[in-house]
């Protein structure tokens, strides 16, 4: 194959070579764009780091940072980042708990991309001395991405991290 063409989903993105991008500075699902899965006839791993994420303490307003990963394995649609990018920029003036904010991203990209399975892991900077690092997953259900998501849950983060690992 020697590239996508514009009938492979190419012709419903509006943001990726947009020179005139907006950025929003409020919650922004919208924002959101997928693209085809041209090889969906595998299972794959899609993994996001995004080292930047910003969102607001909902009762001080005050800043919480955090490194956002997500990672899914597709189905028919794939997630155009340009659009994730904007997106997670979009959370800069929301105000919601930590565990909130994860469970809204993986809610939005479930939604988007109808994945077969999908976690997000959301690991924060500690405020006040505590750092929160809320993590949630799924899977399609009735499949085995479903299984797949229960056993990773009942074994994520069986062996915590080290303070010198942050």
């Amino acid at each position: 194959m020697s590239g996508r063409s514009h009938e492979e989903g190419l012709k419903d993105l509006t943001l990726l070579g947009n020179q005139h991008t907006q950025y929003s500075f409020e919650y922004a699902p919208e924002v959101l764009e997928a693209v085809d899965n041209l090889h969906s006839n595998r299972d794959y791993f899609v993994k996001f780091n995004c080292p930047e994420f910003t969102s607001l303490c909902p009762m001080t307003h005050q800043p919480d940072f955090a490194t956002m990963y997500i990672s899914y394995v597709p189905d028919q649609k794939l997630v155009e980042s340009k659009s994730l990018k904007l997106y997670l920029f979009s959370f800069r003036n929301h105000g919601d708990f930590h565990e909130d904010c994860v469970n809204i991203i993986m809610n939005d990209l479930i939604q988007l991309l109808d994945p077969r399975y999908i976690e997000v892991w959301g690991k924060f900077t500690p405020r006040g001395g505590l750092s929160i690092d809320p993590w949630c997953n799924y899977g399609k259900p009735g499949t085995k991405y479903e299984e797949m998501a229960h056993f990773r849950l009942m074994n994520h983060d069986l062996y915590p991290e080290k303070i010198d690992n942050r």
